[in-house]
């Protein structure tokens, strides 16, 4: 039969759809809800195809006793209200199972988008650092939002119309077969040119929905770091720039959309013709049947009502094959970042045990982006419980040794050390819950004052949460703002002052009580007076603990047990505060330097 045989192909072309064989663990997950969802999708559509029958019997009837077959009025009354109610019945049965459906598959595609969306998010935190250096923001947002919301066409609507479109062809063509396959056969024969003209602009519908898809993700990271730099653009009043790159880039997307949507509106324009012409098909070989006497003027109806039942689950095709070409886009994109592998991996999954001591040796560091070396054949060794300190230009490598310490690379050559084992065969996990880490440039979250200290201990009670802010002499500041420890900083900390960020980032730090401490520039919003109250402040906590500084001040690293001086990713000194004073080079330089200012 020509429809199975176009049925087939279109089965072969969805075998090649590579991408989604990625979800079929979530069809194995809940394989259960979805076989209850197709038995009651049977159930519903086979209730709904007995309609044409009551009607042809209700014809029929109709027809008998105008040809005067049967002459009792009472009879045919009772005959069409039985029918009547038959079809009420079956009605509201079939919209009981309906409910049912869409109850256990659509239900079913919720479910499996929410733990897409978490093996997605999962996946984010597992990637190393220098994934994110090379992805845009705007772009994983898209793909886990935008992206997701498309594969969960193909788990709920999808499934659900597809077996709709089955059961209904299946039963009414069986149907309508044994009752005049001639009439059938003419009845059906425009909707293989649908099946053929469908696989053709499916094709069309997987690239555009590609290249949507890809513009879609420019557009989400565009206005991602517009609103992330919105004070720069305001300050520099380049917003009618801004505008016209975002207004440029919409327009893109904007076509990019309307050639798609091109391409679908096609489907229904032949949906209607093609059906309209399977009902001059039924109206005029089924009248020829009719006069021939082959067939009952109540079969005609009948086949009338199965074309117009079938006019919904024909259109489905174009529909499903369109989300299943999009589902297909925007898989192939998420299991993009699925199956890249992290670059820092958890080597050993027994715990570890840290105590402090960090000892580099030879180690050299190239990032892959940039080709730069940061670090070059560096060397030293901190004992638990000291304080290192690192000065140098910007781009000496500063910054470099302590992402090396905290794992968030691995070295390009040479070992580092922790308490005399390589980093790398060491918890990851264990490794970062030992560190205390307070960035140059200061992240706070949207949340109150009070949580993002607790993020370093989040069982902190509020006595250890006022601890922490005392000791980074923040307190004083906090019991101020009209909400105190409940005031929302925004995002990013943005009511807050860069001085008052960093503290915050301090006390988090502080209350975490690590046995590492890391501390990369974060005093540089501060005025000296207030810096040297957090350092004794410090000194005080750190000790037991290994602590790493990294400063341009000399304020902040003259109490260190060792300094080292970087310069292009080399040290050039190292030593305590009185050696290095006590001989020329870089550190007695900045140090005189910064001493005439004081004095000025």
């Amino acid at each position: 039969m020509p429809y199975i045989r176009a049925l087939k192909f279109e089965s072969t072309f969805y075998s090649f759809m590579k991408a989604l064989k990625y979800l079929n663990k979530y069809f194995s997950k809940y394989k259960y809800r979805l076989i209850l969802g197709i038995i009651i999708t049977v159930c519903s559509k086979i209730l709904a195809l007995q309609v044409p029958q009551i009607i042809r019997n209700s014809v029929n009837t109709a027809e008998d006793y105008s040809k005067g077959l049967i002459t009792d009025i009472a009879v045919v009354k009772a005959d069409l209200l039985n029918n009547i109610l038959l079809i009420v019945g079956v009605a509201l049965l079939s919209g009981f199972f309906t409910f049912l459906m869409r109850q256990t598959i659509i239900v079913m595609s919720r479910l499996i988008e929410f733990d897409l969306k978490n093996e997605i998010y999962a996946q984010y935190q597992r990637l190393s650092l220098n994934f994110y250096k090379k992805n845009q923001t705007g772009d994983l947002m898209n793909r886990i939002s935008e992206d997701v919301s498309k594969v969960r066409m193909y788990f709920g609507p999808a499934i659900m119309y597809t077996m709709n479109m089955l059961v209904l062809f299946v039963v009414a063509i069986i149907k309508m077969y044994s009752i005049d396959p001639k009439l059938t056969t003419y009845t059906l024969l425009p909707l293989p040119v649908l099946s053929v003209s469908i696989y053709i602009l499916s094709r069309i519908i997987n690239k555009r929905s590609t290249i949507v898809q890809q513009y879609l993700s420019k557009l989400t990271a565009n206005a991602q770091e517009t609103f992330s730099g919105i004070s720069i653009l305001k300050s520099y009043g380049i917003e009618n720039k801004a505008i016209a790159e975002f207004e440029d880039l919409t327009n893109t997307t904007k076509e990019k959309n309307i050639d798609l949507f091109k391409a679908q509106a096609l489907f229904f324009p032949l949906m209607i013709l093609l059906i309209g012409i399977s009902n001059v098909m039924v109206v005029y070989i089924g009248g020829l049947r009719y006069i021939e006497g082959s067939i009952s003027l109540g079969v005609i109806a009948e086949f009338i009502m199965y074309v117009n039942m079938l006019t919904w689950p024909v259109a489905v095709v174009g529909w499903v094959t369109s989300i299943i070409q999009q589902a297909e886009a925007s898989q192939k994109r998420i299991n993009e970042f699925l199956k890249h592998e992290p670059e820092i991996k958890n080597n050993q999954l027994k715990p570890s045990t840290i105590n402090g001591k960090i000892e580099f040796k030879n180690v050299t560091f190239t990032y892959d982006d940039t080709d730069i070396t940061a670090l070059d054949n560096v060397s030293f060794t901190i004992k638990r419980g000291e304080t290192l300190a690192i000065l140098g230009n910007t781009g000496s490598g500063k910054s470099t040794i302590i992402n090396l310490i905290a794992r968030l690379y691995d070295v390009s050559n040479g070992s580092i050390n922790i308490d005399n084992k390589n980093i790398e065969q060491l918890n990851l996990d264990n490794l970062r819950q030992s560190i205390g880490f307070v960035p140059q440039e200061a992240f706070l979250f949207s949340d109150t004052i009070k949580n993002n200290i607790k993020f370093g201990d989040e069982n902190a009670s509020d006595k250890k949460i006022e601890q922490a802010a005392k000791d980074a002499y923040i307190h004083h500041n906090i019991i101020d703002f009209n909400e105190g420890y409940d005031t929302y900083v925004g995002e990013r900390g943005v009511t807050l002052s860069g001085g008052q960020k960093q503290r915050i980032s301090i006390a988090r730090a502080i209350i975490k009580n690590p046995q590492i401490l890391i501390f990369d520039d974060c005093l540089s919003a501060v005025d000296t007076e207030t810096e040297e109250i957090i350092l004794n402040n410090l000194y005080k906590i750190s000790k037991n603990k290994t602590s790493v500084i990294v400063s341009h001040r000399i304020s902040s690293v003259k109490n260190a047990d060792k300094i080292i001086v970087l310069n292009k990713g080399k040290i050039i000194q190292q030593g305590s505060h009185t050696e290095l004073v006590a001989i020329d080079g870089y550190y007695k330089e900045l140090f005189d330097q910064q001493l005439l200012e004081k004095e000025i």
